[in-house]
């Protein structure tokens, strides 16, 4: 059955232009206002100019001196995604979000030419109601119609006919495959696997070596084979918050009072989301960029501020920070279930 990856064109920054369209055609990027700000999503004009996101926000502002900056509105693209996504559920059809701006769609039984004109209609609703470009591939798998989306960027539309995903995919970069970040690529080229079609010339026991228990897997991949269907009960695996500090922290008292603030901020979340979690860890990031990560598991799953403060606290002083100069400090829920509440204790906090 025909499957759709639809992914809204610079989301953060398509969202700014349409609410103030006096910043159409100017190269901008959403990012806070402290020196050390990255840039969460960068307008397709600012792209010409080597600007991508996860810049850092001064990198950006030195390769182009007209960039204009907007702080980032989180509620707004929360809101802005539920509209969205309720468009694209209207028919009826399956949808697992990926994130506030990108989605799988399974398009039903029909025939693979009125899978592409169901795209199109979709596409030009959501920039009739919402005033926003969406980018979509269609294929009868979950990773050709990702990979066919991104290749259609931006405002476009690909689709991969059924019998013709191995030679869509033969030519492309084996970085392209979903599991092959940028290291196991750089692994992958040095043993002269570039393209796609380069994994399909290995033998078992190379494959082996380079990929793994996971061979199998990515040499199905590799033919265009993907069985996964689209699963509306796709469940959030995790929450988190982190801040980044304008200025190296160390005063333990602050990093508490941040730690207390995140906790809050995640137990909203929960709740909004009716999930409970059952893991709580953090994240600290040094001045030289080190990373150090903790995390505890909790005798019963919850939404509540203090068993969440509690524990990343707790989480933090096993770090052993010492004093170090902290340049990030994050928290994040997870193990997190939507059925927990039938479990909790009659006595169990809840705020």
């Amino acid at each position: 059955m025909p499957i759709a990856h639809l992914d809204v064109d610079a989301f953060y920054a398509s969202v700014a232009v349409r609410d103030r369209p006096e910043l159409r055609g100017r190269p901008l990027v959403v990012a806070g206002s402290h020196r050390r700000s990255v840039v969460l999503t960068a307008s397709y004009e600012a792209r010409p100019f080597g600007i991508r996101s996860a810049m850092p926000l001064h990198q950006a502002l030195e390769r182009c001196a007209e960039l204009v900056v907007v702080p980032p509105d989180m509620e707004r693209y929360r809101a802005e995604s539920k509209e969205i996504f309720a468009l694209l559920r209207s028919r009826g059809h399956v949808l697992e979000p990926l994130s506030y701006d990108e989605a799988f769609l399974d398009l039903g039984d029909i025939a693979f030419d009125e899978a592409k004109s169901l795209v199109a209609i979709f596409r030009a609703e959501v920039r009739r109601e919402r005033g926003l470009s969406i980018s979509a591939g269609v294929a009868c798998g979950k990773m050709i119609a990702k990979i066919a989306s991104d290749l259609a960027k931006p405002d476009g539309l690909l689709a991969v006919e059924p019998g013709e995903e191995r030679t869509f995919l033969a030519p492309l970069s084996v970085g392209r495959l979903w599991g092959v970040g940028p290291k196991t690529q750089a692994r992958l080229n040095e043993r002269g696997v570039v393209t796609i079609a380069d994994i399909l010339t290995l033998d078992e026991p190379t494959s082996i070596e380079l990929f793994g228990s996971s061979w199998r897997r990515m040499r199905d991949f590799a033919m265009g084979i993907d069985r996964r269907v689209v699963s509306a009960a796709s469940e959030t695996k995790s929450i988190s918050t982190e801040e980044t500090f304008e200025y190296d922290v160390s005063d333990r008292r602050r990093l508490f009072e941040l730690l207390l603030a995140q906790a809050g901020e995640l137990a909203e979340d929960l709740r909004r989301e009716n999930l409970w979690a059952r893991t709580v860890g953090i994240k600290v990031k040094f001045s030289d960029f080190s990373l150090r990560v903790r995390q505890t598991s909790l005798r019963e799953p919850t939404q509540s501020v203090k068993a969440i403060y509690r524990a990343a606290r707790s989480c933090l002083e096993r770090a052993r920070i010492d004093g170090a100069p902290i340049r990030l400090l994050g928290t994040r829920v997870a193990a997190l279930d939507d059925r927990a509440s039938n479990q909790l204790s009659l006595f169990a906090p809840r705020h």
